[in-house]
């Protein structure tokens, strides 16, 4: 079975990574998810993330957020950062994206952890069409929100 790792900076980040859950609960995928500090338990992050069997990362953290791309440093495997607002969000989301060559991490937006599960069941979708098929029905239906919401908003302004 195909599964996601969530590793968080701090359990304060845990509404970032319900987001991921929710959506990961959705598409039938499995997941794990931990807290580990890339500062505070550097050895922890290490261990978890060269154990795992997991397909993909994801990395939620705020602050400096260093979590993503130590992960990144120890697998192969494709790693999702999520930086995580809070005083300085600028900080959190260039750490995210300015990786060093050779060691990228995918990035999603300022506590988009929905966005993060997205991007790794499309990622597992390269091998599993029953997947892939479920995002073209997501898809399709968020579209259709869109058009019932237009709808709406044109009947309530009378036209």
């Amino acid at each position: 079975m195909q599964k996601i790792f969530i590793i968080m900076g701090s359990k304060s980040d845990q509404p970032v990574a319900e987001k991921a859950i929710a959506l990961l609960k959705k598409f039938g995928v499995g997941y794990e998810i931990a807290v580990a500090s890339a500062h505070r338990t550097p050895e922890r992050v290490k261990e978890m993330v060269t154990s795992s069997d997991a397909d993909v990362f994801i990395a939620i953290a705020g602050l400096s957020a260093a979590l993503p791309g130590v992960v990144a440093a120890h697998t192969c495997k494709p790693v999702i950062g999520v930086p995580v607002s809070g005083g300085v969000n600028l900080d959190a989301l260039l750490s995210v994206i300015q990786m060093p060559p050779g060691i990228p991490v995918a990035a999603v937006g300022l506590d988009r952890g929905d966005n993060a599960a997205i991007l790794a069941i499309e990622i597992l979708g390269i091998k599993d069409p029953k997947l892939l098929a479920k995002m073209a029905e997501y898809r399709k239906e968020m579209a259709e929100k869109v058009e019932a919401d237009s709808k709406q908003v044109a009947a309530d302004a009378g036209n």
